[in-house]
């Protein structure tokens, strides 16, 4: 994978230059032998993705909207490509003709961001072997700082800092909570703590605002099947309210995310997928105490032949 060094998280890392020192020695030592084998080796691509009518268009009197943004729901499989599913109206998808990336076997965590603010995401943001990059649409993989594999769960539920560019979410396994803040080309800030015990959930997922007040939100899942909502601030210190019980049984599902609206209906909402590889979709209504409709089932088998939604 191609890498480009673009400005540091902000965790420690101490031994890059050593091992890009080591890595330069042992290309010379085993000579075309290695770029034969470079050579083979896939090349991450992601295809250009022409930007969503934005909720906020339609919504414009509604300060909620602007925090709901509009974006294709991706799948990545075990062959490392990518496909697009295209919100067509009423939260129904789909699947565009031909496939949107290939070459990201090795790729987790896998999170779009939005960097200018206009309400759709502009690339995405993997872990691979404990690197962050960022890729561009229709762009190449871009190093933002090593040491990311302290993290088991590293997603951006859009502008939780307060500023323009999408933020980070990352949780290490002390169940740790950490907030690194968006710049608007990729890279981000130093991480800031902002809470403990967030390895009691399984499942978080967010892309927007749920709860109707204009700030993106996040909702986790329990062991238990509880899922929860935690309304944004705007701060990004304390980017989290305490949380509210939205429901029971969420078990049932073995992946919880979200992509945004796809309703275009300015409200963010969610995408549940089933044990037997069914999909779900749970409309946002921007309220708080109820943050979504009854389920409405919009793939009927097969999406379990992807190994991460985003």
């Amino acid at each position: 994978m191609e890498y480009y060094v673009a400005k540091s998280s902000g965790l420690n890392r101490t031994g890059v230059l050593s091992r890009v020192t080591v890595a330069a020695i042992t290309a010379a030592l085993v000579g075309t032998t290695t770029a034969a084998v470079a050579a083979d080796a896939p090349k991450p691509s992601i295809a250009a993705a022409p930007e969503q009518t934005s909720g906020a268009s339609a919504f414009a009197a509604d300060a909620a909207a602007a925090a709901a943004p509009v974006n294709y729901l991706n799948g990545v499989n075990s062959a490392g490509i990518i496909w697009r599913y295209e919100p067509v109206g009423g939260g129904a998808i789909q699947r565009l003709n031909t496939q949107s990336g290939s070459g990201w076997n090795y790729d987790k965590h896998f999170s779009q961001a939005d960097m200018n603010g206009n309400g759709a995401a502009d690339g995405m943001y993997t872990v691979n072997s404990g690197d962050l990059t960022y890729t561009a649409f229709g762009g190449s993989p871009r190093f933002i700082g090593g040491g990311w594999g302290i993290y088991n769960e590293v997603f951006s539920a859009a502008n939780t800092g307060g500023g323009t560019a999408d933020d980070l979410l990352a949780r290490d396994s002390a169940g740790v909570l950490w907030h690194y803040l968006g710049n608007g080309n990729g890279s981000v800030t130093q991480r800031y703590r902002i809470g403990s015990g967030w390895n009691a959930y399984t499942q978080i997922a967010g892309k927007g605002d749920v709860s109707g007040d204009g700030r993106p939100d996040v909702v986790a899942r329990d062991r238990s099947g509880v899922l929860w909502l935690y309304k944004g601030t705007g701060n990004y210190r304390t980017p989290f309210a305490q949380r509210t019980r939205i429901g029971s049984g969420w078990n049932s599902y073995n992946a919880i995310v979200s992509s945004g609206d796809l309703n275009f209906d300015g409200k963010a909402d969610l995408v549940a997928r089933d044990g037997a590889g069914a999909l779900w979709l749970y409309k946002g209504r921007g309220s708080a105490s109820t943050p979504y409709t009854g389920r409405v089932k919009i793939g009927t088998s097969g999406w379990n032949g992807f190994r991460e939604l985003f």
